[in-house]
């Protein structure tokens, strides 16, 4: 099988490409990234030279290089976004640009070129924010998009369900929650807290730690998608999480735990604009059509991210220069 793969120098992406290669040996992957700030081929070095992959630099609102890359492709894994709340809040404009006009340009070209199998990644910031006693988000929640991240995204979800319906573009999309894992850039909550700490410096806590977010082990979250591209039904939605609701003061503890510190080395700061209080994904369905569970419980997983950036430190470094 011919995929193509946007956005995979990012940190679902990327960690998607090692993880179809190991699987699935035989196909072949064209990486299509831009490689904006958070894209990095450092995340890829080791597959670089495989002679079934392949990388272009380009832009999934160019419609021809799109087009161009689109003939001769099975399937379109479709990760590039931009994905960072507070950047969004900052200046919008590249999130619409990227998430909804790239999104539609790539639904173009699979739609011009034979109704080509099409995968769309979501986000469960697309339904809002739950209160502490609302049942979990599942594939029915009405979407309720509270920054303009989570609009955008919303929006090409919406495009994506549209061509399918319209155009009959055999489509499905994953709702994930929080992902954490190695090659995640650290502006996100683990990688930012333990760079910081490895630096001995404080780490930000927003709200008093008091939101609550579903956290995913980046593997879970690709062996779901690999899930739905081989046995999801054609223009269904399937949400994904990790069963492991945790506070933002939580999470921080742990880290302070593994990385041996206090406290102390806590620093409260004003919340940002519209932030959501809870996320929480019902999976039940990914479990009872596709027979997919999360298998990497948090604890394990969260030490062994932090062992990877221990180990990576002339990757991270890196980003900041």
């Amino acid at each position: 099988m011919n995929i193509l793969v946007t956005g995979g120098a990012g940190f679902i992406g990327s960690n998607f490409i090692h993880y179809w290669l190991k699987n699935y040996p035989e196909d072949k992957i064209i990486n299509l990234d831009l490689l904006t700030y958070a894209g990095n081929l450092d995340n890829l070095r080791d597959v670089e030279n495989n002679p079934c992959y392949k990388f272009v630099q380009g832009d999934i609102c160019d419609f021809d290089l799109v087009n161009s890359l689109v003939k001769g492709v099975d399937l379109i894994v479709h990760f590039a976004a931009e994905s960072h709340v507070d950047r969004s809040i900052e200046n919008s404009a590249d999130f619409i640009r990227t998430n909804v006009e790239g999104t539609r340009v790539l639904l173009d070209a699979a739609k011009n070129n034979g109704n080509i199998r099409f995968h769309h990644i979501s986000t469960d910031e697309v339904f809002g924010s739950l209160n502490p006693d609302s049942p979990k988000f599942n594939e029915h929640t009405p979407y309720d998009p509270r920054s303009p991240y989570s609009a955008s995204k919303a929006a090409s979800d919406h495009l994506v369900r549209a061509y399918y319906h319209t155009h009959k573009l055999p489509i499905t999309i994953s709702n994930c929650s929080n992902n954490y894992g190695p090659y995640q850039y650290p502006e996100k909550l683990i990688p930012l807290f333990t760079t910081r700490l490895m630096r001995g410096r404080k780490v930000p806590v927003f709200a008093q730690g008091k939101c609550i977010r579903d956290w995913i082990h980046v593997d879970d979250h690709n062996r779901g998608v690999d899930m739905i591209i081989r046995k999801g039904k054609i223009g269904e939605t399937y949400c994904l999480g990790g069963g492991c609701e945790k506070s933002g003061m939580e999470v921080t503890i742990k880290i302070l735990e593994l990385m041996g510190q206090g406290e102390e080395m806590i620093e409260h700061v004003p919340d940002r604009p519209g932030h959501d209080r809870r996320y929480a994904i019902d999976f039940s369905k990914a479990s009872a059509e596709l027979g997919w569970r999360p298998q990497i419980d948090f604890a394990t997983g969260l030490e062994r991210t932090i062992n990877w950036y221990k180990d990576n430190k002339s990757w991270w470094e890196k980003l900041e220069k």
